[in-house]
């Protein structure tokens, strides 16, 4: 599984003109799933995602995870994580999963997030969706259950 990452002071997404999740601060939280993954995958993500230290402390340093700071999440599926460009100009996207399993373990992402304590909104899987948010830092980060990067 993949993430991008992003420390957001608001982010919200919509289908067609609906607001389907939003948060007020936190992280925006773009999840691909790769074929292969499986639930050791999407752990490892809830662990790194909720352990993450990217909110400042009192110092300005970045020492404090979500649930230090009482943040939310937004996950919003995005199976262009897995797009490999290395070839032509066209992205393959043969290594994303199947739609039926990627859904179940995006779900079970999000669960698992939850039951850290973390409130979590989501986008609509399989839809197209309209993202906006407003990065904080900026700070992004790059995520891989395989450890790629």
């Amino acid at each position: 599984m993949r993430a991008v990452i992003q420390r957001v002071r608001w982010a919200r997404v919509r289908v067609e003109d609906e607001i389907v999740g939003e948060i007020a601060g936190g992280l925006l939280v773009l999840l691909g799933v790769e074929a292969g993954d499986d639930r050791s995958h999407a752990d490892y993500l809830v662990r790194k995602t909720v352990g993450l230290r990217v909110f400042e402390d009192a110092a300005g340093q970045m020492n404090r995870a979500i649930t230090d700071v009482g943040g939310a999440l937004l996950v919003v599926s995005q199976f262009t994580l897995l797009g490999d460009c290395r070839k032509g100009r066209r992205p393959s996207f043969i290594s994303a999963m199947a739609p039926e399993p990627a859904a179940e373990l995006c779900e079970y992402f999000v669960q698992g997030c939850r039951c850290q304590g973390v409130p979590v909104q989501t986008g609509r899987f399989r839809a197209m969706m309209q993202v906006e948010l407003c990065n904080d830092g900026p700070v992004t980060l790059l995520l891989d259950s395989t450890k790629a990067f």
